[in-house]
């Protein structure tokens, strides 16, 4: 049996179907699916174990023999989470206790990382995973910097020889889009966002540029598709060798109107694009560049192409945003 905690969230219910596609393993979920939609995620799956997660501990207590592996994204994800206590028992501890467990009962162990350790910076996105490295990231919220204490507890552990999980693995997601994310509010994709003002015949707002040479809409991030990375994590465990913090990212930078275009295109309308005043609060510390460094990961022998960002963008409408039923 696979445990997925966070299952009903965007990532962890795309791992859920990837799981359950392979059919090698019984599947037991751990979340919280409270009051929204989100049940909806996990609704096509076969579960063989729902579990809160205050009762995980319990849970393991009892069946721990059955569990093959722990694949962990439940956080709190939210980078405007201002109630760091919170942050420090959900991001912190709670990861922590399960590699504490997995270690113990030597069961592999994959976690959520983030590419928010990396902070403000538009170069050197590199995944080392060793202290030195790991202690130069500034993140720029609270959110990120209990992603990078968690990251830290773990590389003071293996540099001290401490017990390890057999294998073990960071994973730090860059700007991921994909079904099931509907529920983020907020917090969802600008392809998710920008799909819904494009349908509805409204204009598509994007940030004005304040940076000489960057052009009003070119602002770039590495946006990566949700099945990229649920692949990239299905593959770390199948290979049962490769240890260590991992960037996953598409490893190519794209603009934010690209984004608008690319979606035009698929739903055969053209883009109405009006740019926007950055606010003011946010203009000095807003990032104009990320892109993964992937070397890492495809030295694993993960060698499967990643959707270009038109590839993603089109099953994502033709296969879920542009259907009655939108969930995978």
């Amino acid at each position: 049996m696979i445990v997925v905690t966070g299952a009903a969230g965007f990532i962890g219910s795309n791992i859920v179907a990837d799981l359950e596609e392979k059919g090698d393993h019984a599947i037991a979920v751990v979340d919280w699916f409270g009051t929204d939609e989100r049940w909806r995620n996990l609704a096509k799956r076969k579960i063989d174990a729902f579990i809160r997660p205050e009762d995980l501990t319990a849970w393991l207590a009892a069946n721990g023999r059955e569990v093959a592996a722990i694949i962990h994204m439940g956080a709190i994800s939210a980078t405007t989470e201002r109630d760091v206590d919170k942050l420090v028992q959900n991001n912190i501890n709670y990861t922590v206790a399960l590699w504490d467990w997995c270690a113990e009962h030597q069961v592999p162990f994959l976690y959520a990382s983030s590419a928010a350790t990396y902070g403000g910076i538009e170069t050197g996105f590199t995944d080392a995973d060793d202290l030195e490295s790991l202690m130069k990231l500034r993140p720029l919220n609270a959110y990120g910097w209990s992603k990078q204490a968690t990251d830290v507890i773990f590389a003071r552990r293996i540099a001290a020889g401490q017990p390890v999980p057999p294998q073990w693995a960071g994973l730090k997601f860059f700007n991921v889009y994909g079904p099931n994310e509907y529920h983020k509010g907020d917090q969802m994709s600008v392809a998710c966002k920008l799909f819904s003002q494009i349908r509805d015949g409204g204009t598509v707002r994007l940030f004005k540029s304040y940076r000489d040479g960057i052009a009003d809409g070119d602002q770039r991030r590495d946006f990566v598709y949700v099945k990229d990375c649920t692949r990239a994590i299905t593959w770390l465990l199948e290979s049962g060798q490769a240890s260590g913090i991992y960037n996953v990212g598409s490893g190519t930078a794209r603009s934010f109107l690209d984004i608008a275009k690319a979606l035009g295109r698929v739903m055969n309308t053209e883009a109405n694009v009006e740019f926007i005043d950055m606010p003011e609060a946010i203009r000095d510390r807003y990032q104009y560049f990320t892109e993964a460094d992937m070397t890492k990961l495809r030295a694993t022998g993960l060698d499967a192409p990643f959707a270009s960002l038109e590839e993603g963008i089109a099953d994502y409408v033709h296969r879920y945003m542009a259907r009655e039923d939108t969930y995978r």
